[in-house]
């Protein structure tokens, strides 16, 4: 199977039980394409730790799982000294099924570590080694995901925070999707999902990875800077660090959307890598849904003009064959067919696109009527 075809059938995979968590199944997958760490911030019962899991199970990987709390001892995750080793004057951890053989890691409550095992968990995310004692050690981790119930505010965790590409606020599911996800829950509590087919392994993950850098990113850059721009006008500000890497998480976007070349909706990814604040979240999509030409936005736009439209088929039974408004109407209507034509232009979304054939029909539709009372 085609590695882009396989990246979205892990998407798809991911997000199948869950009801309302595409974002989540798609920040997790974007973490994994770019190899960079991942931290779902929300309120608990989120299915935050939930979908980590199920990210493992669908990953052929060395995965490594805990919940911290400020009591959390070093060897809990880097495992326990050898006491036989130390009484030859070695100083060794036995880190079988521990952090430092981890490929993949899930740390639940993560900014509750203690100061003894946040430095090393620090330096595991940076660097991909373990510093222990007189030893280093190199871990193959490749991404790690974190879960909060909030965003920490002491100091001493800020490098921490910082180290996580992606950041994702998650929210309760709203009341539309209620129904749905009682009867998904109740196919969970059922274990339909119990034995997981496993949709990738390590390789494939890091030939995606090296796909990266295949993907041409000179269309979007000035957009990009001028996004940067605005959020920095609105005391919204990146690091130069931050901002370098958010170049991987656009590629990554594209190559979920089987492209090699980033276009303007790809700078989505900017929800997740640009907040910091827990109000940042919202501010940063509404910048992002005025500035760019997202699905959420064209199909807005797109809903606004079909009202329109509407409009005018209910207000051209009343009107006869020398009212002036008929031109004017039809003018109009000249006028949104092509509105239509410029918002789905390079866009492959198929519900954008049935949507705007919609339009277009009733455009036609209208038209045609408008001509035979002009007799035309």
């Amino acid at each position: 199977m085609d590695l882009l075809e396989t990246a979205n059938k892990f998407l798809f995979m991911l997000e199948e039980p869950f009801v309302g968590r595409h974002e989540e199944a798609l920040v997790i997958t974007l973490s994994l394409i770019t190899g960079e760490h991942v931290v779902l911030i929300g309120e608990p019962g989120t299915a935050k730790s939930a979908m980590a899991r199920r990210s493992a199970d669908l990953l052929d990987a060395k995965f490594f799982k805990y919940l911290l709390t400020r009591f959390t001892e070093p060897s809990e995750l880097f495992g326990p000294l050898d006491i036989a080793s130390l009484r030859r004057g070695v100083y060794k951890r036995i880190t079988s099924n521990k952090l430092p053989e981890a490929e993949i890691a899930f740390l639940d409550e993560i900014f509750n570590a203690n100061s003894a095992v946040l430095n090393s968990i620090l330096s595991i995310m940076q660097e991909r080694i373990l510093y222990d004692g007189y030893s280093e050690i190199k871990v193959p981790l490749w991404t790690l995901m974190g879960a909060s119930n909030k965003i920490p505010e002491e100091p001493e965790l800020e490098a921490l925070y910082d180290r996580f590409l992606f950041r994702h606020n998650v929210k309760h599911v709203n009341e539309e999707y209620w129904e749905a996800l009682l009867d998904a829950s109740w196919e969970i509590e059922k274990e339909i999902y119990g034995n997981i087919e496993k949709i990738m392994d390590m390789e494939s993950v890091r030939l995606l990875n090296s796909m990266l850098f295949k993907v041409d990113l000179n269309e979007i850059k000035g957009k990009l800077l001028r996004l940067f721009m605005i959020l920095g006008e609105k005391g919204l500000y990146l690091s130069d660090r931050r901002k370098g890497k958010i170049l991987k998480a656009i590629a990554a976007h594209a190559l979920l959307e089987k492209r090699f070349h980033a276009i303007e909706s790809d700078l989505v990814v900017l929800k997740y890598t640009a907040p910091k604040d827990i109000e940042d979240f919202e501010k940063i999509e509404a910048i992002l849904m005025d500035e760019l030409k997202t699905k959420d936005r064209i199909m807005r736009e797109l809903e606004e003009i079909e009202a329109n439209i509407r409009n005018f088929g209910k207000n051209l039974d009343s009107m006869q064959s020398f009212d002036p408004r008929l031109l004017e109407i039809y003018k109009n209507l000249k006028v949104s067919k092509t509105k239509v034509q410029n918002l789905v232009q390079d866009v492959e979304d198929a519900d954008v696109r049935r949507k705007a054939e919609e339009i277009n029909d009733m455009i036609e539709s209208i038209s045609q009527e408008i001509m035979i009372k002009l007799n035309m």
